[in-house]
Parts: structure tokens; C-alpha cells; sequence
């Protein structure tokens, strides 16, 4: 198990970091550090023997935060940014179908279970339906789900 990064390299963060209860000061959950946010290795440790853990220094924020090195990408490489992250709840904008047979309706409610952001049209989403299997779906497809309750609620 070797790091992937040193010393003074610069990394962003690819999703929201958010306190796991070890960050002190903060309430557990709370967001520490945006994704997309630029941070330099202060030190390299591991945890429980099988996971590599950074510990990054924002500026920005002046924070420092242990980030795992899935959460990491290099400051240089390409970022793309994303409407949604893991967890968020989305609503679809559009009816959803394979071959033909309509899987989801317009203005349903689903999870975010990964962000892909090196699709060939743009970022997409595997997104959970309740009862359902996960569909891959484009951005473009997709709102808030709290602005699709907000629709439901008034015209209820």
C-alpha cells in the first residue's frame, strides 16, 4: 500500500467532506470542506492498517482535515463539477425508460448512489428509485427534489 501522494502536493477534494464526529468543534455532519476545494498533503498516516488517510491543509478555510485518497485528485487534473453529490435526493424532470418501456415518471424521487463525471455526455448519476433498480441518468434530467415537492405540494 503505497500513497499516491506526498508531501506538499496539491489535491482537490472530489466530494463534500463532512464531520465524522472526529473533527473537533464541529457537530457530526456538518460540511467541512466543499468538493472542488484545493488543499496541500500535510502528512500521510493509515487507518486500521488498510486505508490511507491525508491530512490536508485548506487555505481557503484554513482547516485541516484527514481526507481517504478516494476522496483526492491532483489540484492539475481536470474538474468537473456537478449539480449533485452522493446521498443528495433528486427529482426527474423527464420520464425515464429503456428500450422503449418507461421505467420512472417525470417529478419522482430518487437518491444519488455515484456522481460519474468522465461520462461521454457530461456528468451522470446513478441514481436509486425506491422499489427499483438503479438507473444511470444524465444531469440534465434531473432537479432538486425538494423543488419537485414544492411543485407537488402546490398543486395538492
Amino acid at each position: 500500500m503505497r500513497p499516491q501522494y506526498e508531501f506538499g502536493t496539491a489535491v482537490r477534494v472530489i466530494r463534500n467532506v463532512r464531520n465524522d464526529g472526529t473533527y473537533p468543534g464541529e457537530a457530526t455532519g456538518a460540511l467541512l470542506i466543499r468538493r472542488g476545494s484545493v488543499g496541500f498533503v500535510r502528512d500521510v498516516g493509515t487507518f486500521l492498517q488498510d486505508q490511507i488517510i491525508y491530512t490536508v491543509h485548506f487555505l481557503e478555510h484554513d482547516r485541516v482535515v484527514g481526507c481517504r485518497e478516494e476522496e483526492l485528485q491532483l489540484a492539475e487534473a481536470p474538474w468537473i463539477p456537478s449539480r449533485f453529490e452522493f446521498r443528495d435526493r433528486v427529482a426527474t424532470l423527464r420520464p425515464l425508460g429503456i428500450q422503449g418501456r418507461m421505467l420512472v415518471a417525470a417529478g419522482e424521487i430518487g437518491e444519488v448512489m455515484r456522481v460519474i463525471r468522465n461520462a461521454e455526455n457530461g456528468v451522470t448519476y446513478h441514481v436509486h428509485f425506491s422499489d427499483r433498480n438503479t438507473l444511470i441518468v444524465p444531469e440534465a434530467a434531473l432537479t432538486e427534489a425538494s423543488v419537485a415537492e414544492q411543485v407537488d405540494a402546490e398543486i395538492s
